[in-house]
């Protein structure tokens, strides 16, 4: 029971032993990294809503392009979250809301990368663990949804083994959702909802329980 109600306050984030720690030399506290948190804060609620942790793209766009507005690459890809400018058109009509927003603008970039998640996190719908469908929905991004859906078949539609999808797919997709994956573990944690401080508070209760009732009992007084 304990060792349960410990791995559930790993969930939650608050044994963060590596929360903040920097990575490739990057310190992630620093007013560098944290000056776009709000739009990876407001957008990923918007378009996944509050269980979604916006860190997650957060680390994306750190992978992508180490946070540069002005990043661009060989293939077209602009902004935060490297997007084509092909692609940032679909977004816009797929989203109007995005409508006559510009590509190379941090805030419509985050927006626009967050919202084109969104739509491969729907696609890999079914009965599969939410960890294989953000690794899914990331991978999708980087390689294209066709390719992994083709590694995905190949492996035998597993519920919850990246792994096994992983071998089927190129060396820049796998280290580019590991990358992610362990640039999540450095983040400084997610400060938590109040309904899931409530739910930290109940899990310390039980621990403060659990531990009373695995006390030693009192020795007997003695005159």
């Amino acid at each position: 029971m304990r060792a349960l109600l410990l791995g559930t306050l790993l969930l939650l984030g608050t044994t963060p032993a590596l929360a903040g720690k920097a990575v490739d030399g990057r310190d992630l506290t620093a007013a560098k990294w944290t000056k776009y948190d709000h739009y990876f804060r407001k957008y990923a609620k918007r378009f996944f809503g509050p269980a979604m942790d916006w860190r997650w793209f957060k680390a994306q766009a750190i992978i992508e392009s180490n946070l540069r507005d002005s990043a661009h690459s060989g293939a077209g890809a602009r902004g935060i979250m490297q997007i084509v400018p092909a692609t940032f058109r679909e977004i816009q009509r797929k989203n109007p809301a995005l409508s006559g927003k510009a590509i190379h603008q941090p805030e419509w970039n985050i927006a626009a990368g967050i919202y084109y998640n969104r739509l491969l996190f729907q696609r890999w719908d079914g009965d599969l663990s939410e960890a294989q469908r953000i690794s899914l929905m990331f991978a999708s991004y980087n390689a294209g949804y066709s390719r992994v859906l083709k590694a995905f078949r190949k492996a035998g539609q597993p519920r919850d083994d990246w792994q096994a999808v992983a071998r089927h797919l190129p060396r820049e997709t796998r280290n580019y959702v590991q990358r992610i994956r362990r640039l999540m573990q450095l983040m400084p944690p997610r400060k938590a909802p109040r309904l899931q401080r409530r739910g930290l508070q109940t899990i310390l209760a039980l621990l403060e329980e659990g531990d009373q009732r695995t006390a030693p009992p009192a020795a007997p007084a003695t005159d």
